[in-house]
């Protein structure tokens, strides 16, 4: 079914943000980091992939990325929907249910043998992709998944991120130079409202989460991580 409702943005990202504390996919540890894909040391993560467990959560969280599609992107703007291996996988297919688009997904690297494809499913040239992840920090990942998508004679001005950190200017420099718009449905500062809302943690370990949030690559450099993002 297409989705045709449009709830308000901060309604979608705080019912986000509550949601993924309902299912326990929001984990802080101010003593023990996190260690993310990128090198940096996090006093949070969010596993967004718990989501696919959750069918009513799962089904409210992917009306919210279809509303946001359509409010911010239009409503024939795409032929398709791409997800990228593994986490995105999943969510494309819901997410092309709900627009009523194809869906492909494309691997991290061509697979090596057979027809060594790296992008599955049919994507003819010109092609309008949209590309979903579960979530992204500064757009490293999803940018592998456009440029295989371009490569392969695909167009991408379009990605949607469920989760956004929403605190790396880098972010904001690497879709601009990749000439792609990011949408997402919720960020950390829902998330730490909710905490604080809810309390769920400690002042102490909500204080210190928000002095990452407020300057993550140097909490990330005292704690033994990376102290700048490469571009």
């Amino acid at each position: 079914m297409i989705q045709t409702t449009f709830p308000e943005r901060g309604v979608m990202a705080e019912l986000m943000a509550k949601m993924l504390w309902e299912i326990g996919a929001v984990h802080f540890s101010a003593d023990k980091p996190y260690k993310l894909s990128s090198g940096m040391m996090s006093p949070v993560y969010i596993d967004c992939r718990k989501l696919i467990s959750y069918p009513r959560i799962r089904s409210a969280i992917m009306d919210f990325a279809a509303a946001t599609v359509m409010r911010d992107a239009g409503f024939e703007k795409f032929d398709c929907v791409a997800g990228g291996e593994t986490a995105g996988i999943p969510f494309a297919a819901f997410l092309a249910e709900r627009l009523g688009l194809p869906m492909i997904y494309v691997r991290k690297a061509p697979k090596g043998h057979g027809r060594n494809a790296q992008i599955e499913g049919h994507m003819p040239e010109g092609t309008r992709v949209l590309v979903i992840e579960d979530l992204t920090t500064a757009g490293g990942s999803m940018f592998k998944f456009i440029d295989a998508i371009r490569a392969a004679g695909g167009v991408v001005d379009h990605g949607i991120a469920l989760f956004f950190y929403g605190i790396f200017p880098e972010a904001e420099q690497r879709f601009s130079n990749g000439k792609v718009q990011l949408h997402h449905i919720a960020t950390w500062r829902y998330v730490l409202a909710a905490a604080r809302e809810g309390r769920l943690f400690d002042d102490k370990t909500l204080s210190e989460v928000e002095a990452f949030l407020d300057a993550p690559l140097a909490w990330s450099g005292r704690n033994g991580g990376v102290s700048e993002l490469a571009l």
